[in-house]
């Protein structure tokens, strides 16, 4: 059986969207779909000592049809912002230390000008810290179909899926007939029962910020054991371990 997922790229995503590809055989970045503005593609949350911050990816919209795949980044300077911030907040957490050159390099050396590039580079190296081994490809892989749900479930289709794993947010527009008549079986992410790890500047505790503050509080190794599928893997694989969220 084959597993797969088809999300819009985010930005430095909360621990559920690691979580929905941890528990996938294959991960479809889905950049080929309208751009949103006031959401997680450019931008995440971290926690300071004042209270949630965002960290936001600068970009230039100029159109309502704009895909995400078309975005591209207004200045070179915010990589250098977001480390600082990083930096400033996260310091005296427990795991900063250990992870600070891998942090710094990947945000330093941050050359693209499309925020889809931005977010499958972020992705795709914290995936590899959290040893997570999913197969990745992007929509624009593929031979995309008309409408909809109708070009979900022709890209399932594609890949080769047995089942599509989606998140709750989905639910309205989801019609598991259509994945049905195709031989795929969908299955829905929930992201309830994520337990709380030490964390800075509590109370309150925040499930739902960037997964970089799940790493500094606890480390990569031990990250996974506060993500449920992902955990779940790594404990059949050997040592390593889903609230509310921003993956959809």
């Amino acid at each position: 059986m084959k597993s797969v997922a088809i999300v819009q790229s985010n930005y430095i995503p909360w621990k559920g969207y690691f979580d929905l590809i941890g528990g996938v055989d294959h991960f479809v970045l889905y950049d080929d779909v309208q751009y949103t503005t006031y959401s997680w593609r450019n931008r995440n949350r971290i926690k300071t000592p004042t209270g949630l911050q965002w960290l936001t990816v600068p970009i230039w919209h100029t159109h309502l049809a704009q895909t995400i795949q078309e975005t591209r980044v207004a200045d070179t300077v915010w990589p250098k912002k977001h480390w600082h911030a990083l930096e400033h907040n996260y310091s005296r957490a427990p795991f900063f230390r250990a992870h600070r050159d891998f942090f710094e390099e990947l945000y330093l050396n941050t050359r693209s000008t499309r925020l889809s590039e931005v977010n499958f580079r972020f992705l795709r190296a914290i995936c590899g810290l959290l040893g997570i081994q999913t197969e990745f490809s992007r929509s624009g892989d593929y031979r995309l179909a008309a409408g909809k749900i109708e070009r979900v479930v022709d890209l399932c289709r594609q890949v080769g899926a047995d089942v599509f794993l989606s998140g709750p947010t989905a639910r309205p527009y989801i019609n598991e007939p259509l994945f049905t008549a195709a031989g795929i079986r969908v299955a829905w992410m929930d992201y309830g029962g994520y337990p709380e790890y030490p964390q800075r500047f509590c109370p309150p505790f925040v499930h739902e910020v960037s997964i970089v503050d799940l790493i500094f509080n606890v480390g990569a190794a031990d990250a996974p054991r506060y993500m449920l599928r992902v955990g779940a893997a790594a404990d059949r694989s050997g040592p390593a371990g889903p609230a509310r969220g921003q993956a959809s």
